[in-house]
This record gives C-alpha cells, sequence and structure tokens, in this order.
C-alpha cells in the first residue's frame, strides 16, 4: 500500500456521557447538562454538554465551580453502567469495518482500514459511513479524523468539533498541523506551553524548526519525539488489543475523614472493589498502591510490589493496611487503591488446595473464596455478603449516608 495513503481513524463520541443522557432524555435535549458530582459533596464534572461548554464548564472541572459558571444547569450522577453498554454498540460499529480497533476510552478509539478499503472504499468513505451509522442506530454524534498517523488523525477529529470531519491528505499534512498551536501535540500542557511561548515557540511550526537544545530546556528528553510530531513524523500503529497496565478506585471525601476506624473501613471497601472488578477481568496484580490527600491538598502515595500476583480483596486489604500504617495521622480529604503490574490470572502461578497450610496456598485459597462471593454478588447483588464492618451501626454524622455516596 501507498506510504502516504490515508489509513487510520480517530473517532471520538461527541460530549459522550451527557449526549447518552440527553438521548434518553429528550427534555433535556438542547439544555445545558452537566454529568458528574455534586457541587455539595466535592464533585467534578465528568461530561459537559455542549450547551453548558458555552459557559465555560468543561471536563474535569470542581462541579461546584461550575454550578457558578452555569447556575441553571442540570446536574446528573454518572451512569456507567449505561455508557458502557452504549460503548459496545459504538465499537461494534467501529469493529464492522476493521478488526484493527484500539480503543483508548468509552468514547474514543483508533481504527486502521488499511485492509479494509477493498471491501468498503476509500478512509474518507469509511469514517462518513460510521458516522452515519452512529446517528442512525444510536441516535449519537461522532467526530472523525482521517490521516496517515494517528497524531494527525486525533487533531484532526478534534479539528471541526462538535459533529466533526476533517480528513489531512499526506500533502496537506504540514500546512494543516504547522499553524496550530504548540499544546496541540501531545505531551505539551499547558505549564509546558507557557514555556515555550515564553521563549518565542507558540506554533507546532515554530516548534518544528526550533534548534534541538532550546526545547530541551523546557521539554527535556520529549524534546525529540515532539520535534518529530511536529513534522507529522509517528510511526505509531494501532494495537487492536491494549492491556490495562493499572487499574484502581478512589473517593473525594464531602468532609475530611479523621477516626481511623472510618478510615480503615473505607480502604477495606476500595481494596475488596479493586479485587473484584479485577477478578471480573481475569487479571491479577502484583504491585498495590496507596493514594492518600490531606485536608490541605498535599497528596502522597505509597506503594508494595507482592511475591505473587493476587486479585484476592483480602491480600491487597492487607498490604493497604500495612501501607497506611507509614502514613503521617492527619485529616483526610481523598483515599485511592490502585493495582498496577497487572497479569493474565491464566499465566499466574498454580493455586493451591483450599485448606493448604503455606502462604500461597493460602493466598490461592482466599482468592477460590473471593470468587464464589463474586458469583454471589453477580446472582444477588453487591450487598448480598458484606463484612461486618460494613454493617456496623454508623457514626452519628454518617447516618443516612451510604458508602456509595460519596
Amino acid at each position: 500500500m501507498d506510504p502516504r495513503a490515508l489509513r487510520i481513524l480517530h473517532v471520538d463520541m461527541d460530549a459522550f456521557y451527557a449526549s447518552v443522557e440527553q438521548r434518553d432524555r429528550p427534555e433535556l435535549r438542547g439544555k445545558p447538562v452537566i454529568v458528574g458530582g455534586s457541587p455539595e459533596k466535592r464533585g467534578v464534572v465528568c461530561a459537559a454538554s455542549y450547551e453548558v461548554r458555552a459557559f465555560g464548564v468543561r471536563s474535569a472541572m470542581p462541579s461546584a465551580r461550575a454550578i457558578r459558571l452555569c447556575p441553571h444547569a442540570v446536574f446528573l450522577p454518572p451512569d456507567f453502567a449505561r455508557y458502557t453498554a452504549v460503548s459496545r454498540a459504538v465499537m461494534a460499529i467501529l469493529r464492522s469495518y476493521t478488526p484493527l480497533v484500539e480503543p483508548l476510552s468509552l468514547d474514543e478509539a483508533f481504527l486502521d482500514v488499511a485492509g479494509s478499503q477493498r471491501l468498503f472504499g476509500s478512509a474518507e468513505e469509511i469514517g462518513r459511513a460510521i458516522k452515519r451509522r452512529i446517528r442512525e442506530e444510536l441516535d449519537l454524534v461522532a467526530s472523525v479524523g482521517v490521516s496517515r498517523t494517528k497524531f494527525l488523525a486525533k487533531i484532526a477529529s478534534d479539528h471541526r468539533k462538535p459533529d466533526g470531519f476533517c480528513s489531512v491528505p499526506a500533502e496537506e499534512e504540514l500546512a494543516f498541523l504547522h499553524p496550530l498551536p504548540v499544546e496541540r501535540v501531545f505531551g505539551i500542557g499547558p505549564k509546558s506551553a507557557e514555556r515555550l511561548r515564553a521563549i518565542g515557540y507558540t506554533t507546532i511550526g515554530s516548534l518544528a524548526h526550533a534548534p534541538r537544545e532550546h526545547l530541551q530546556r523546557v521539554l527535556g528528553s520529549f524534546a525529540a519525539q515532539a520535534q518529530e510530531l511536529a513534522w507529522a513524523r509517528d510511526p505509531r500503529p494501532v494495537i487492536a488489543e491494549r492491556r490495562e497496565l493499572s487499574h484502581g478506585k478512589e473517593r473525594t471525601f464531602e468532609r475530611d475523614l479523621v477516626a481511623p476506624e472510618e478510615i480503615e473501613r473505607r480502604l477495606l471497601y476500595l481494596s475488596r472493589e479493586v479485587g473484584f472488578e479485577l477478578l471480573e477481568k481475569g487479571l491479577v496484580a502484583r504491585t498495590v498502591v496507596l493514594k492518600v490527600r490531606f485536608a490541605d491538598f498535599r497528596t502522597l502515595t505509597r506503594s508494595q510490589t507482592l511475591e505473587r500476583p493476587t486479585a484476592a480483596g483480602e491480600v491487597i486489604w492487607n498490604t493497604v493496611k500495612e501501607l497506611w500504617e507509614k502514613v503521617p495521622r492527619q485529616p483526610v480529604r481523598l483515599l485511592g487503591v490502585s493495582l498496577k503490574n497487572l497479569g493474565d490470572e491464566l499465566h499466574a502461578p498454580a493455586q493451591g488446595e483450599l485448606f493448604a497450610a503455606s502462604d500461597d496456598e493460602a493466598r490461592a485459597a482466599q482468592e477460590r473464596l473471593q470468587r464464589a462471593e463474586l458469583e454471589i454478588r453477580k446472582r444477588f447483588g453487591s450487598d448480598a455478603l458484606r463484612p461486618l464492618r460494613f454493617v456496623a451501626p454508623p457514626r452519628a454524622e454518617e447516618r443516612g449516608r451510604s458508602e456509595s455516596e460519596d
């Protein structure tokens, strides 16, 4: 195939969570919709409809600030089960054109259609067909970028949002790319962009022509890659199956936590949940990470690598408890538990008998018990079996609140 031929698509759903809500609730169409945590509970914006973006609201913004910018916005809690189901339908449409689909999140993916064009037409025709099918079959809107490379395809999909379609032929790549601001280069954040502008590099074109040593003062070792991207050189292939590198859960609390027993109860909950979620994915982890953010917003992390990988919540909890013992005792704003160095459960060491005495076999027994609990949870709900401390009488100031309200 001609190396200059268009082959890469980037499909990005427009305001995905908010659009799903507006689709399923017709009374919200045309209204400013914010999906995220409550402004009264230190929530953040997960998604903002285009109607509310006109007021300056953006994803990852604190909900309290968002409601100040748009007081009449409709706030909705996220429904990730529903968004995941819709995402599967989107990905099914993409995979009907090529098996080379690389999801980046629930709402975006790269496609390599080089091997599909004889059957479905050019990359541009495939991109337009995908947009049409998503609208007709799912009543949602996607923006699509088409190019030779992943870097340019992603920039192109964002170029004419919402409901955008942008194709960048090889002969027009630099004319398209070089006038754009430097922060459009993946890996250059707002602070780096500000420092680059301070020394005279404001556009991707100026970045492309800059002396490498100038860029290294700001970008360090990333300078070489940034300059390659500035010349539209990106050899990365579309990878159909991306291995999850880490998995975790965290909670920001409505009020700072002080009582040790309450903090430990929250950490036990997080440890168990990440274990169940990993087990459902057929994965095990070797490294456990604890994240703590204090009331003054200082954040620290502590990690420990296990002798053998696991998904057992009890093992994760015992490790988290050891890490927590090394953390200064101060009011806590956020807690998080994550697992890293993931691998396939099938490739983990063989498991022992249920009542075996060795440490490894005891862990295997814990994992078997957790699988049994997972099956019970699937059939009867997540509250069917809970540790005793989860059902202990709540503290007075907690009455009326549930674990899921953080």
